[in-house]
């Protein structure tokens, strides 16, 4: 006969069972992020340092490895494996997303923003909120926003003081319409191509130059292709760390809460190295012998002027109400310094 004692036995057992499998329901969670830059970019600092912080903000329950230097593919397929599930967090431009999510281009606008203040407070606001939300169809999930930094012009043939010095230059730009429409306004013979080819390119002068962030730029070695950069903070490029739904849902609410902590740490980090490193990266290039220049004020006024009707042309197609409000919120954040 079973006795009280042995009923409260059994009881208690139980309970430890069910409470060892709701634990084995998220046991410890192995995640790979991946990006394009190499070791020694910011970006790369910040993904280790978000790995860190992962472990910590979980108590050792999710276990993120960073993977740099393209290592796991392109921007575009690692988008597309994060999409399928495959690899599990990615951070990077979310350009290959914008046929699919319009609002994705508004990035590409030339000449929106003065400083990077005024960028911040954008990836800060509803505007870049709102295309986390467009973005979650296509199974990803938004953890925040981050900085690449201002695009600025290189080239091998010669130095570029004013709008003219551009046109028929030989320039590799992103892979989507608005740059392409941008630089060919300008007179260039803009060329897309995925950023993995473009050092062989220059270096077997199928193109001439490239634009992209000064830290970009120095920690892909454009030093040794490139002869002239160009100051012209041209466009903003930010990045998004983003998340698989399939890993996400994996995770207990306690655990998302941890990730998503390390995830907003790790961008602020990453946006203040940016904001440090720039002048060095300048005056590594000088050392290097690239010859870097700042557009002068008034040529970069008549270079704006060139390129208003690519903001005419696009507005209507990534949606001209959100346009406006991302362009109220540089206005605001404008005033407000």
């Amino acid at each position: 006969m079973t006795t009280h004692f042995q009923l409260r036995r059994i009881l208690l057992a139980t309970l430890a069972a069910s409470a060892m499998g709701a634990g084995a329901a998220y046991a410890e969670v192995k995640a790979r992020v991946g990006h394009a830059m190499p070791e020694s970019h910011p970006q790369a600092i910040a993904m280790n340092k978000f790995a860190e912080l992962a472990s910590t903000y979980t108590n050792g329950n999710v276990k993120v490895q960073a993977y740099h230097s393209a290592v796991l593919g392109s921007d575009e397929k690692q988008l597309q494996a994060v999409q399928a599930g495959t690899q599990d967090l990615y951070i990077g431009t979310l350009a290959p997303l914008s046929s699919r999510v319009k609002e994705v281009q508004v990035w590409d606008l030339p000449f929106m923003f003065r400083n990077s203040a005024e960028v911040y407070a954008v990836l800060d606001g509803a505007s870049s909120k709102k295309i986390f939300e467009k973005i979650a169809p296509a199974n990803l999930v938004g953890l925040t926003w981050t900085g690449m930094g201002f695009r600025n012009l290189s080239n091998s043939k010669h130095r570029v003081a004013k709008p003219e010095d551009v046109s028929g230059l030989k320039i590799r730009v992103m892979t989507n319409p608005v740059a392409l429409d941008t630089w060919k306004t300008l007179g260039a013979n803009a060329t897309p191509m995925a950023f993995a080819e473009v050092f062989p390119a220059l270096e077997i002068k199928a193109l001439d130059g490239q634009e992209n962030p000064l830290q970009h730029m120095w920690a892909n070695k454009m030093q040794e292709v490139q002869k002239y950069i160009t100051i012209t903070n041209h466009v903003y490029t930010p990045s998004a760390l983003v998340a698989s739904k399939k890993f996400w849902d994996s995770l207990s609410p306690a655990d998302k809460a941890g990730v998503q902590k390390a995830a907003t740490e790790a961008g602020l980090l990453q946006r203040k190295l940016l904001d440090e490193g720039d002048s060095l990266a300048v005056e590594n290039f000088k050392k290097a012998g690239v010859t870097v220049d700042s557009m002068p004020a008034a040529e970069l006024a008549r270079m704006q002027d060139k390129v208003k009707p690519v903001l005419a042309k696009f507005s209507p197609q990534i949606g001209d109400e959100f346009v406006k409000g991302f362009f109220a919120e540089i206005e605001q954040a404008r005033k407000a310094q």
